[in-house]
């Protein structure tokens, strides 16, 4: 994590890049980095793939440059602008071809050289695989056999590689993503991205910390009672036209067999886990910062089978409310999407779908740091709002002298970090109302990035891409350190396959999840915060 990113002329490639993550997130990110002049000036974007609609009829260039400006007219966070846009679209490029012919990759390959050329780059790729995991092998191999990846060593014409999540579906798919992708791109060389921890707010959690002397000293089992780690998010896995009730969208093809856990925990919670427990790295260096996050995930207790029913809860929404419009279940999004969306005939294990849309857990990180301090994590679909927090609730004072009444114990103090939508934190601490009387009451100390900083708070792609051209890679996931996420999570999917159930626990559409996962924090007399 340097103090200055520097990043170094190259050329982006996109592989997917008229999907829809290159539409939504990827180009919209490289236009803000164009508009706020942080690209280096020997650069260009080269994407690859076929188009969306199939055979591009004339100009590939100019296909890409159409499907380009309509994602940042609707997603980018700053406006289109006529001057920007004409610089940025000159340098945009595409070759169309399937990911698998290799006579393609030789097109690629002369046009990449070509680009090289015009702009000046001395050779050096970052290939980003916006593709479907099961492509990643293929994609792999193929840029290894045409010759396009340097030794790592290379210090100017270098290549780099970002994967995108999932890396498996569990611990050993996740081993053969990482093989694969290491026959042809050395570790140095490969930037496994989290969007979520090019998040501001996450970010900040090392400097909240390591910067901050208040902090640090009570950052452990003496002083907090416990942590809460919550993502919660507003759609569901369909989006349906108010007017004809017919499907407009789904995640469902993607999401039916993958869940929230293997979706949302493993990789996004567990990361911001990391960020919010680790020790003190030696250096900002990229591995040191990485081997710190490591080490927490090492820490994880490993659950038996007796603690999963325990200290698990998975659910799945049904029919509810979404500010006063009603809206269906998962299993009939399900079933919708393959009989009205698709045209599929629906696979037997989807029928009565048992995917979780919702999971909340109670974990421990045994070390010295951490011992006896439960962390709850909870996310899940169709809950009342979209909201991502990091919520460190303070122990008690050990001798209340204020107390309200013998019944009513003085609030703990909790520091909250706001993730989104509004990045930002809280401290809420004790205070007394004024007035002749002794009078205690919570007050909020607030801090939003927006407020302070003023503008809009830069995408997590933005700042993650930069840091890849930048050769920085401290905020990517180390190998080791996804399969040891995987190895964690692994005895709970382990114990859902062996104890199959016909139907899981259930939420209305709107509500903040099952009375499960209430009672699961509230065992210990503790409550989940309100968001």
């Amino acid at each position: 994590m340097p103090k200055t990113l520097m990043p170094q002329p190259c050329i982006l490639v996109i592989f997917g890049a008229a999907g829809d993550l290159s539409w939504r997130k990827l180009l919209p990110a490289v236009y803000n980095l164009n508009v706020d002049g942080l690209l280096p000036p020997n650069f260009a974007v080269v994407g690859f793939g076929l188009s969306v609609e199939g055979k591009i009829e004339g100009d590939p260039d100019e296909y890409l440059r159409q499907r380009a400006r309509d994602g940042i007219e609707r997603f980018s966070r700053q406006p289109l602008d006529e001057s920007h846009w004409a610089d940025f679209s000159r340098a945009l490029f595409f070759v169309e071809g399937s990911f698998g012919d290799a006579g393609a990759y030789q097109r690629l390959k002369a046009r990449l050289e070509a680009v090289d050329g015009q702009f000046g780059i001395p050779g050096a790729r970052v290939y980003y695989l916006a593709i479907p995991p099961g492509l990643v092998p293929v994609c792999v191999e193929q840029l290894k056999a045409a010759g396009m990846v340097h030794d790592p060593a290379e210090r100017t014409a270098f290549t780099r590689v970002i994967v995108e999540k999932p890396i498996g579906h569990d611990l050993e798919s996740a081993r053969r993503v990482n093989a694969s992708v290491a026959v042809a791109f050395a570790e140095s060389q490969t930037y496994r991205i989290d969007h979520y921890l090019g998040k501001e707010t996450v970010q900040n959690l090392m400097v909240l910390r390591f910067a901050n002397s208040i902090f640090e000293p009570l950052w452990n089992g003496k002083y907090i009672d416990h942590v809460q780690i919550t993502v919660a998010e507003e759609e569901g896995l369909a989006q349906w036209d108010p007017e004809t009730g017919e499907m407009t969208a789904s995640r469902i093809g993607y999401y039916e067999g993958v869940g929230a856990l293997r979706d949302m925990v493993q990789n996004h919670m567990l990361q911001v886990l990391c960020m919010t427990a680790m020790e003190p790295p030696y250096s900002l260096e990229p591995d040191m910062v990485r081997d710190a996050k490591a080490g927490v995930l090492h820490c994880l207790r490993p659950m038996t089978e007796e603690d999963v029913p325990q200290n698990v809860v998975r659910a799945q929404y049904i029919d509810g409310d979404e500010h006063g419009r009603p809206v269906p279940s998962y299993r009939y999004e399900v079933r919708k999407y393959f009989e009205d969306f698709v045209k599929k005939p629906i696979p037997p294990e989807s029928i009565n779908s048992t995917t979780e849309t919702f999971v909340a857990l109670k974990l421990f990180v045994d070390n010295w740091r951490w011992a006896g301090v439960p962390f709850y994590l909870r996310t899940g679909k169709r809950l009342p709002k979209r909201a991502s927090e990091v919520a460190i609730q303070f122990k008690e004072v050990p001798h209340v002298l204020f107390n309200r009444s013998p019944d009513v114990p003085i609030e703990p103090d909790v520091l909250s970090i706001r993730v989104q939508p509004e990045e930002g934190m809280a401290l809420r601490i004790a205070s007394k109302l004024p007035g002749a009387r002794v009078r205690i009451y919570p007050v909020r100390m607030d801090f939003s990035y927006s407020s302070s900083f003023g503008g809009t708070t830069p995408e997590a792609y933005e700042r993650l891409l930069l840091d890849v051209m930048a050769g920085d890679a401290t905020l990517f996931m180390r190998r080791d350190a996804v399969e040891t996420a995987w190895a964690f999570v692994m005895p709970i999917l382990n114990y859902w396959e062996k104890h199959r159930v016909r139907y899981l626990p259930e939420y209305r559409a709107g509500t903040w999840g099952p009375l499960e996962a209430d009672r699961l924090i509230e065992a210990d007399g503790r409550h989940w915060r309100t968001l």
